[in-house]
């Protein structure tokens, strides 16, 4: 039998992802009600045709579907423990995580749901902000199938939707991608800079590397678009990033994976998060390689060099 088409859709997090996901939702004919602690973004939502909520509660009550978009899991967990305080949550309800929260935090949470009858689906996503206002982000579910079935039209305006396998499996693919593409970035970073001292076009450098084995994420979009003009504007913070690397890479120690250079990727990624704003897009790692004396390298010791 299949299940009914879910109608209403709570939605918690409106910032740089959130309020493009809710502009499609709305457009596939969803009733959106949103909520954020930034009345603004609350505010803003309402020009679409989603209704604005003043709490998360009001926004999960009654709702078919709730979807989480928040930073971290610490968050997600106070926000779920604050629904479940207001009786905002009832079977009816499947609440789907598309925040980039910890694997293991997610199967706890997803428990407790569970000893309430509450379904969970974690549903984090790639595309950034581009793919949220076009629909094509790449969305990882994992969560059991009939939790799933119920969630998947809602899911299906967003993006493509690929099923990781049990609750958590999605945020952990999540991880690791970012990992990934970290990973890239960097080493496009470096080469990019290589290539301008000795005199290469870096236009001519993508171009190659596009056609060729080199390509990537970074050499594709990130590079052409948002740091080759200087505007590092992509929407996703460095300090996400570096959040989410350091929870695959927590992933590979705790399997006992090989991981040195998922490490140093890590450390080099929070050297520079170290020395830009707090607030700084995961782009302006870029500008940070390029302008940091590559002969003082804090993770080389004296007698490596």
């Amino acid at each position: 039998m299949t299940e009914a088409r879910p109608t209403t859709v709570g939605f918690v997090g409106l910032g740089n992802m959130g309020f493009p996901m809710v502009t499609n939702l709305v457009e596939a004919g969803f009733t959106v009600r949103g909520f954020d602690v930034a009345a603004a973004a609350v505010e803003k939502i309402t020009t679409v045709g989603a209704a604005g909520s003043a709490t998360a509660a009001e926004s999960a009550t009654g709702a078919d579907v709730l979807i989480l978009m928040l930073p971290n899991s610490r968050i997600v967990q106070s926000v779920v423990d604050e629904l479940l305080a207001a009786s905002a949550l009832s079977e009816s309800t499947v609440v789907v995580d598309m925040s980039s929260s910890e694997p293991v935090a997610t199967q706890e949470l997803a428990g407790r749901l569970a000893e309430l009858g509450i379904a969970l689906i974690d549903a984090p996503v790639s595309g950034g902000v581009r793919g949220a206002e076009n629909g094509t982000l790449a969305i990882m579910a994992g969560g059991e199938d009939a939790a799933f079935e119920r969630v998947e039209a809602v899911l299906a305006a967003l993006g493509k939707v690929t099923r990781t396998g049990p609750v958590g499996s999605g945020h952990a693919v999540k991880a690791f991608n970012n990992l990934l593409s970290a990973t890239h970035l960097w080493v496009t970073s470096e080469v990019m800079e290589a290539g301008k001292r000795f005199g290469l076009d870096p236009e001519v450098m993508l171009s190659v590397f596009n056609s060729s084995s080199g390509r990537s994420g970074s050499t594709e979009n990130k590079w052409p678009n948002f740091i080759l003009g200087e505007t590092y504007n992509s929407g996703f913070g460095l300090a996400l990033m570096l959040k989410d690397m350091k929870i695959a890479l927590a992933l590979a120690e705790t399997t006992g994976a090989s991981h040195q250079l998922s490490a140093d990727a890590v450390e080099r990624w929070s050297l520079a998060a170290a020395d830009l704003s707090p607030t700084a897009d995961h782009t302006e790692v870029a500008r940070w390689i390029a302008e940091t004396d590559p002969a003082v390298d804090p993770l080389v010791k004296p007698e490596e060099h």
